[in-house]
């Protein structure tokens, strides 16, 4: 884009912020960096697509290294990119800069960098911040921004004598400011300055040509389609790109232009639309108050209701206690009172000790008749003594362990809303979850609530992660690879809540998912293969070439296999990928093959005159399986007949009853590059079948193979348009 037709159109934007149309509260957030929260000052631009300040990057990197240098300290987690960082010293900032940063200097000891925008760790390659473009356009626009807040503030010429006249124009070859009459004597009609580039009155000078930043001297000149990224030639010769579809500049220019001009018209076009949908989160929000008042409110009248329960059930108890109480006492006054008589009859032991004196017999047994009745009825009351009631309560005591657990258990939760039901076999997970249900009730829910964590390999739960839902179904991201997640639901309606469904476990991909599609070009035979637009499908026709070849079948000669490969290959790293094969293919083959392989079939392919294929040569469809060498270049596993056939270990002498399996919906391939192993998994248990080494030499490719009638489609990774077209469905 020319500088005039930039100036054309931030001088749209400055109309729509006197309009009112675009707030200039809305364009200073696209402006700010994430890190310092002020605006950028020469912003890089990250893997992830976010940009940062120069400087922000150097401080979060020497933040790192000394939270490692300091391991088991309470500063180790001062690297959070969403605080305001202490500046370095500018030795650190110039070391840390330099092309010749160590591991054992500064550099931290990870390669991985936390963007504050995203909060995702990115990779910074080898080169750190040397390998990071810069945002000149973000940056144009934020010298602009500042110029416009600014208005009052001009800029002065540069070559001025003293006092300086304000400037006019400014020149991008010589990166000064000039007012008219220097820019006259400084730029004379028929010299080379002359030809200069000059624009209006600025402060930002960037360089009028883009350099690779790994290859220094090497011009910006083509555009990778797979990393998204500027390239130059060499990147693509033999870079990181050799193996990426790329495309011309020019061409990624018109296409990214029309992008974003289509979508700045469409939010344009939509602003009725923005304010309607404004208003009705207004609504929304006040709806939400009031709704949560009266909920309040209910709870409140709910609590009340146990309260005077419990005020009852207190009473209650307390008057019972009273009652024992004053009936116990008044036995233990009763029992009291008899004994108190005891200690009053002390005279009558002396009475009848006087009585024994008596010597006449006759009257002594007169008197002493009565006398010994009231003394065997004392003795009796002292041999038998026993309290008339318990000191004990121990049957009033009050048990509410029951009632304390049912109050600690008390929710929301109401045998209104029925409990939704995770529905297992169209929920599904490959390089994101997704998770279906159903609500079994009539009255549907107005929400739902997903909740997932992460299983540890000791059954050790973290908690859960949440995320509102308003339909039945979910994509749920960034989750890790190789580990268990268990995912459940719960329903809302109003502000009851229902149980949580029951919980399902799914195992995610043993590495990163590895997106390709089918080569068209490299091998793909149109003769006998059919390939679709998106190029994620092909089938092999069994058709009239393919009869003609059965025709030699008569005198011992083989039909050939159909090769197809990925359109990407894979040079270092952890992959993985999906793909579902028709149960009615005969004869498909699938793995990985290095380039070199591939060049070896491709270039010589087996047709049905080869006599290595003869019927009397030994050779068979399955002699290739049976035994091969542990360093070849590839590695092919053989479906078909709704079957999974599982090759011979060469190391076995006995060859296993499960050779043969059912043949799994959904087969998934694992390669490890760096440690040359491969092994194919049952997406649907996420197990693995078969696992072998592989040399990995050369750069490795998806291959596969059909003969006779069958088809290979591969899995679609889950998105957010995924799910829009499974609810359409």
């Amino acid at each position: 884009m020319s500088e005039s037709g930039e100036i054309s159109e931030f001088g749209y934007i400055m109309e729509l912020l006197a309009r009112g149309k675009v707030t200039i509260k809305n364009i200073e957030r696209e402006l700010i960096c994430p890190a310092c929260k002020e605006l950028f000052t020469h912003p890089l631009i990250l893997p992830c697509q976010h940009s940062i300040c120069h400087k922000c990057v150097k401080e979060l990197l020497l933040m790192l290294d000394d939270s490692f240098n300091e391991v088991g300290s309470d500063n180790s987690n001062q690297s959070s990119p969403r605080i305001r960082l202490p500046s370095p010293s500018m030795d650190k900032i110039d070391r840390i800069s330099r092309p010749g940063w160590k591991r054992n200097s500064l550099t931290p000891r990870t390669t991985t960098f936390p963007c504050p925008g995203c909060e995702h760790d990115v990779d910074l390659g080898e080169r750190g911040i040397n390998g990071l473009f810069r945002n000149f356009t973000l940056e144009t626009i934020v010298e602009r921004y500042r110029q416009a807040a600014r208005a009052a503030t001009a800029i002065m010429c540069d070559l001025c004598k003293p006092p300086p006249q304000e400037s006019t124009k400014s020149c991008m070859d010589c990166s000064a400011s000039y007012c008219n009459e220097c820019f006259k004597i400084y730029h004379p009609w028929g010299t080379i300055k002359a030809q200069h580039e000059y624009v209006g009155p600025t402060t930002n000078f960037r360089p009028k040509i883009l350099m690779c930043p790994e290859h220094e001297t090497e011009r910006i000149n083509m555009y990778c389609e797979l990393c998204r990224r500027p390239v130059c030639h060499l990147c693509k010769l033999g870079g990181n790109h050799s193996n990426h579809r790329v495309t011309t500049m020019s061409s990624a220019y018109k296409t990214l232009k029309e992008k974003l001009s289509k979508d700045i018209d469409y939010l344009i076009g939509k602003e009725s639309q923005v304010k309607s949908q404004i208003s009705e989160l207004n609504l929304l929000m006040k709806e939400t108050e009031c709704n949560g008042e009266r909920a309040k409110e209910e709870a409140v009248t709910h609590f009340e209701k146990l309260f005077e329960v419990l005020e009852e059930r207190k009473s209650s108890v307390l008057k019972a206690i009273d009652t024992s109480k004053k009936l116990r006492l008044d036995k233990f006054q009763t029992q009291m009172e008899e004994y108190q008589g005891l200690l009053e009859n002390s005279g009558l032991v002396g009475y009848a000790q006087e009585v024994l004196k008596e010597t006449d017999q006759s009257c002594f047994v007169q008197t002493a008749k009565q006398l010994h009745l009231r003394i065997q009825k004392a003795t009796e009351s002292l041999k038998s003594f026993r309290p008339a009631a318990q000191t004990s309560f121990e049957d009033y005591v009050v048990n509410t362990s029951k009632q304390t657990e049912l109050l600690g258990e008390l929710s929301f939760f109401s045998s209104g809303v029925d409990v939704p039901e995770i529905n297992e076999e169209q929920s599904k997970i490959y390089n994101n979850a997704l998770i279906n249900w159903y609500h079994p009730g009539k009255d549907k829910a107005d929400s739902y609530v997903l909740e997932y964590r992460k299983i540890n390999r000791d059954e050790e739960m973290l908690s859960w992660n949440e995320t509102e839902v308003f339909g039945t179904s979910k994509v749920i991201s960034d989750l890790e690879s190789n580990c268990n997640y268990a995912f459940r639901v719960r329903a809302y309606k109003g502000s009851i809540c229902s149980p949580c469904s029951r919980e399902l476990i799914l195992h995610t991909p043993p590495a990163p998912v590895f997106s390709f599609l089918f080569d068209e070009k490299c091998g793909y035979n149109n003769e006998h293969l059919l390939l679709n637009l998106k190029r994620d499908r092909v089938e092999s026709r069994a058709g009239f070439n393919l009869l003609l070849a059965a025709e030699r079948i008569q005198v011992g000669y083989y039909t050939s296999l159909d090769y197809i490969i990925g359109d990407v290959g894979i040079t270092k790293g952890k992959h993985f990928w999906a793909f579902r094969v028709e149960p009615y293919s005969y004869l498909v083959k699938v793995g990985v093959a290095s380039s070199d392989k591939l060049q070896e079939w491709l270039r010589s392919p087996r047709d049905a005159v080869s006599p290595r294929y003869e019927q009397d040569s030994g050779h068979d469809s399955g002699s290739e399986d049976a035994c091969f060498d542990s360093s070849q270049p590839f590695t092919l596993v053989t479906i078909g007949m709704k079957k999974f056939f599982i090759p011979k270990s060469p190391t076995s002498s006995n060859e296993p009853e499960n050779r043969v399996l059912p043949m799994p919906t959904s087969i998934g391939v694992f390669l490890d590059y760096d440690k040359g192993k491969v092994g194919f998994y049952d997406m649907d248990h996420m197990k693995c079948l078969y696992e072998r080494q592989v040399d990995c030499s050369h750069t490795m490719y998806p291959a596969f193979a059909l003969m006779g009638s069958g088809g290979i489609q591969l899995e679609e990774p889950i998105t957010a348009k995924y799910l829009e077209y499974q609810e359409n469905m």
